[in-house]
């Protein structure tokens, strides 16, 4: 089920709807076209209610291939960056068998990607009552939960235009990549840059599963950068 908030931070960036499937639901089709962008491959499928377009987590399929989407959740209207497209509409979810990068069986809900290794950052704490470090964030969502927070990093990866919002990697020189406690993913409208550091404002929210591949233990929702 998609939260509240993210639907909200969506009508916000554009005239985006989100519809879901009945449970257990696929979408079959012959694969006609794929493009790649970062993170996902997009198929351009031929089914039997017409032509549609696909995203799932990034895979090699080969042009002719018989393909079956489960999970499947549509976006309308939806905008690539990457791809410099507005679709009309897109069906994201996970091809049947599909086994995403860093998992040993097929799953709809892989583990969250890290940023990338970025050894010795050091950034200053953010000041204010709601500020916290990336640290204090990833171990202590639980507490903070549906609370504003903000959070002082330096970027070190974006995906963006995913789901009608960027995801930034934040990162301050606290916790640890053993524990996945030292990488924080902010949701933002906002246009970024990678090497920037900023101090964004947002929303804590906690066990979030949108389908897809998108699952969080903790996750910041409608981040603002503070100027």
């Amino acid at each position: 089920m998609i939260r509240k908030a993210l639907i909200l931070a969506l009508l916000a960036a554009a005239p985006i709807v989100w519809s879901q499937t009945s449970p257990g639901a696929t979408v079959t089709g012959e694969v006609l076209e794929t493009q790649d962008v970062e993170s996902y491959t997009y198929l351009r499928l031929k089914t039997s209610q017409g032509e549609t377009w696909a995203a799932v987590p990034t895979t090699t399929v080969k042009k002719g291939a018989k393909v079956a989407i489960e999970n499947p959740m549509v976006m309308n209207n939806f905008q690539s960056k990457a791809l410099k497209k507005t679709f009309d509409k897109v069906v994201f979810g996970t091809l049947s068998g599909q086994v995403p990068p860093g998992t040993s069986s097929p799953s709809p809900h892989p583990p969250v990607v890290q940023g990338p290794d970025t050894p010795d950052i050091k950034v200053a704490k953010a000041i204010g009552a709601d500020a916290r470090t990336v640290a204090e964030v990833l171990t202590q969502g639980a507490g903070m939960k549906d609370k504003p927070v903000v959070v002082r990093g330096k970027i070190v990866k974006i995906n963006s235009g995913i789901r009608g919002v960027n995801w930034v990697h934040l990162r301050d020189g606290t916790g640890a990549a053993a524990n996945q406690t030292n990488d924080l993913i902010v949701t933002t409208t906002d246009e970024l840059k990678v090497g920037d550091v900023v101090t964004l404002k947002g929303v804590v929210h906690t066990d979030l599963d949108f389908g897809a591949g998108y699952a969080y233990k903790v996750l910041v929702e409608e981040g603002k950068l503070q100027r």
